[in-house]
């Protein structure tokens, strides 16, 4: 049998929210009791911040490769003032960090990227584009088919039409948006 938290315990909205939280409330504990409990209940007082404690060291340690919102819109800023080469050079660098063998493609694929025996496709051609329509994505699909790639991956900072954001759920398709810009292009 698997342990679940209720997704509406203290615990589990603590590792949703910042790490810093936990620790405050675990300072509390600490603190009323240290100044407040008679000192007989200090330490049990006092012991009840452990948990909130590790809570903050397991939400700190869960988003410590997230962007801040800041480095975010920067990261964008800059990825939508590149061409296409520096971008593609990035990208490519931004994958071979992540431990893949990285290769250059042409056509509805930009990168071939294999890690472990598998395969994933991206593509991100269209990075700065306004709106993303759904024939890239169908063209994509169509080459993860073809080389029979377990992943395909499009890059999406901008705006996505409904029905392509449909075909992506559908399809199985990973965007990439900004976020994951962000983490990939450090």
């Amino acid at each position: 049998m698997r342990f679940k938290m209720s997704e509406r315990s203290i615990f589990a909205t603590l590792l949703r929210s910042p790490w810093w939280v936990s620790a405050l409330v675990a300072g509390g504990f600490a603190l009323v009791g240290r100044l407040i409990v008679f000192e007989k209940y200090a330490f049990p007082v006092m012991s009840m911040a452990f948990p909130f404690l590790v809570i903050a060291a397991i939400s700190f340690w869960k988003k410590r490769d997230i962007p801040s919102a800041g480095r975010i819109e920067r990261t964008l800023e800059a990825v939508m003032a590149m061409s296409w080469r520096d971008f593609s050079a990035m990208m490519e660098e931004g994958f071979k960090r992540q431990g893949f063998e990285v290769t250059r493609a042409n056509g509805a694929v930009d990168f071939v990227l294999v890690k472990a025996g598998r395969t994933t496709l991206v593509s991100c051609k269209r990075w700065k584009a306004m709106s993303h329509g759904v024939e890239p994505l169908r063209q994509l699909v169509a080459e993860r088919e073809a080389q029979e790639a377990r992943e395909a991956r499009y890059v999406c900072v901008t705006h996505m039409a409904d029905k392509a954001q449909r075909y992506v759920a559908e399809e199985g398709i990973v965007l990439m948006d900004a976020l994951e810009l962000a983490k990939l292009l450090r």
